[in-house]
Formats: structure tokens, C-alpha cells, sequence
């Protein structure tokens, strides 16, 4: 028997890779390598390079390593940039998505664990809390809220489990720094590395809980011993929410530099946005260990050490109108 990880080689993923691998798993990891980096993943998982989108793979996957648990984190998170790429969204984030859930449902899988988003409450919903009805107002956020109600409706019909996690602007060790759509803390290191001005969209005052990765794979990871965990949706990340401005000035500080800020015009995208976590903190007995000082110096330290990347354009955009100009460049 062995657990599948999608995304394994990405930032999220490849650290639930290590946290299971420690647990003395048998890990297959997943990834196409289009955000991800094949030295993310530990050298003790087994690690496979393809699409979510290979029905074929996906099958043969499941029948050769007899996969028992699924957890599934490969998706291209970028919230704003996914108005202008919705088929590529909805094909990745949903119908990659369902090629797991089929293969699931059709192998016996006891538990799906499925890494959501805070994106699918939308605006005017704070602190977000599980019970609230989903309001998502981007492409990114409808898929996954769309994937959610797949899980529920196959618990009902299939039986199959299922965990659902809504972890939020998560930043940490392996993320790619060079992606400048989305991961702002990762952007900005980047920028400072490059000696390039930071950018903020708007005024900067628009804020969100940044959440270290130490205080969110681990939960994910253990969550499959957890059967109070079962058929529920937890938020998981940091409590206290921080404007972006605030962020760039202690990202600055990590590098001992004076922060210069270009701020460009403001993107459609939710103001504010924290969440409450009573119902992980119950569950799993959790509380945050990192707090932003000490969770920017640790990724700090690493991002110094694998240095800047070079930014790539996005060369699928399929809509343009109203596209931030600094996103055409």
C-alpha cells in the first residue's frame, strides 16, 4: 500500500512528502514540473513526472502502487491572474482534480485529502469561518469550491472519505520565488535578489494572514490518523492579519535593506482576508508555533542560499481586457 501526493515536487507538496516520509510511509510523489522542482522532492519517495490531466497515468498509478490515500495539492493557485486563464484554470484546478477523485472512487481509496482555499468565501465573510455559505469571486476560488462539493457528493454516492483543508497565503522553504503571479512574500525576496523596487498593487493597505508553512503541512500530513478529521473542512494558517505594506517593510528587514515600493494599480481581488481556526485548533489541538518575523528569516535564509529565479510571462493568457499591465510585460 502507499499514499499518493499530486504536487509532490511543489511548495506545499513536497513538504507533506517529508512530513509522511517521516512517518515511515511509502510515498509517491506526483508532478508535472510546471511549478514545482525535482530537487523539492525527498530522494526516499518514489517520484513519478506527469499530468493530473493523464487519465491513463493516473489509473496506472493507482493499480500498480495500490494507492490508499490521496493527498492532492496540484493546482496553479494564482487567484487573480486565474480571470484571464480560465479554461487553463478549470482544466487544471477541476478536471485534473475529478481524474483523482475517479480513480479514487474507483480503487477504494479510504481517505482524499484535498487542499483547498480560503478563496472560495469570497468578500465581506470575516473571520471566515467553515460554516459560512461559499461566496468565491474568482476562477481559482470556483474551483475549488466546485472540487469540494465533487467530494461531498462522492462521500454520499461512493463512500468515499474525505478531508477538505483551506489553508491561506502560505509561504515558506521550496516555493517558487520565480513565479511573479501569486506568493507575494516569495516576490518580493525575489525582487530584493534581483536589487528591483517592490510591487504592491493598489495602496497596500489590503491585508491577509500570512501563514508559515511549518504551522500548516504537518496538520495536513497527520490528518489520515485523525478520523474525527473525516468528511470535514478546516481553515488552517496564521491568525493575525498583516497589510501588505507591513509585509514588505519586514521582508526588507530580513535583508537589511530599505524597502522602495512601486505601487501599481489596484487588481480586482478581495481586500481583507483572515480566517478563524477554533475548528482545527479543536480537532487537531493545534496552535501556530511561527510567528511572521521568525517563519520570513527561515525562508529567508534558504532564498539566499537557492538565490533569485527568473520570472516567467504566463504565454497562454486567453483574456486580455483588463489584464494588470504588469503582467503583460
Amino acid at each position: 500500500m502507499a499514499i499518493l501526493v499530486s504536487g509532490g515536487a511543489g511548495f506545499i507538496g513536497s513538504h507533506i512528502v517529508n512530513d509522511l516520509l517521516s512517518m515511515k510511509e511509502k510515498i509517491i510523489a506526483l508532478d508535472d514540473l510546471s511549478g514545482g522542482f525535482r530537487e523539492n522532492v525527498n530522494p526516499a519517495a518514489v517520484f513519478i513526472e506527469g499530468s493530473i490531466n493523464d487519465v491513463q497515468l493516473i489509473d496506472k498509478i493507482f493499480r500498480d502502487y495500490r494507492i490508499e490515500y490521496v493527498f492532492h495539492l496540484a493546482a496553479y493557485a494564482a487567484e487573480g491572474l486565474s480571470h484571464f486563464i480560465k479554461r487553463f484554470n478549470y482544466e487544471n484546478n477541476l478536471i485534473g482534480s475529478i481524474n483523482l477523485i475517479n480513480a479514487a472512487v474507483n480503487n477504494n481509496v479510504k481517505c482524499f485529502v484535498f487542499t483547498s482555499s480560503i478563496a472560495v468565501y469570497g468578500a465581506a465573510q470575516l473571520p471566515m469561518r467553515e460554516d459560512m455559505i461559499p461566496e468565491p469571486e474568482d476562477s481559482y476560488g470556483i474551483s475549488k469550491h466546485a472540487v469540494e462539493l465533487e467530494l461531498k457528493a462522492c462521500k454520499h454516492l461512493f463512500g468515499l472519505n474525505y478531508i477538505i483543508f483551506r489553508p491561506h497565503n502560505v509561504y515558506g522553504e521550496y516555493q517558487n520565488i520565480g513565479d511573479k503571479y501569486r506568493n507575494v512574500v516569495g516576490i518580493f525576496m525575489n525582487q530584493i535578489m534581483q536589487g528591483k523596487p517592490l510591487t504592491i498593487f493598489g495602496d497596500g493597505n489590503q491585508t491577509r494572514a500570512f501563514s508559515y508553512i511549518r504551522d500548516v503541512s504537518p496538520i495536513i500530513a497527520k490528518s489520515i490518523y485523525t478520523p474525527s478529521a473525516y468528511n470535514q473542512i478546516f481553515n488552517i494558517g496564521a491568525d493575525e492579519p498583516v497589510s501588505v505594506n507591513d509585509l514588505a517593510k519586514a521582508v526588507a528587514r530580513e535583508f537589511k535593506i530599505k524597502p522602495k515600493i512601486t505601487y501599481l494599480e489596484a487588481r480586482k481581488e478581495v481586500v481583507h482576508a483572515y480566517s478563524d481556526h477554533s475548528k482545527v485548533q479543536k480537532v487537531f489541538n493545534h496552535t501556530t508555533e511561527y510567528n511572521l518575523v521568525d517563519g520570513i528569516h527561515n525562508m529567508a535564509e534558504w532564498a539566499k542560499k537557492v538565490g533569485a529565479r527568473k520570472s516567467k510571462k504566463f504565454e497562454n493568457i486567453e483574456i486580455t481586457k483588463n489584464l494588470p499591465k504588469s503582467w503583460m510585460e
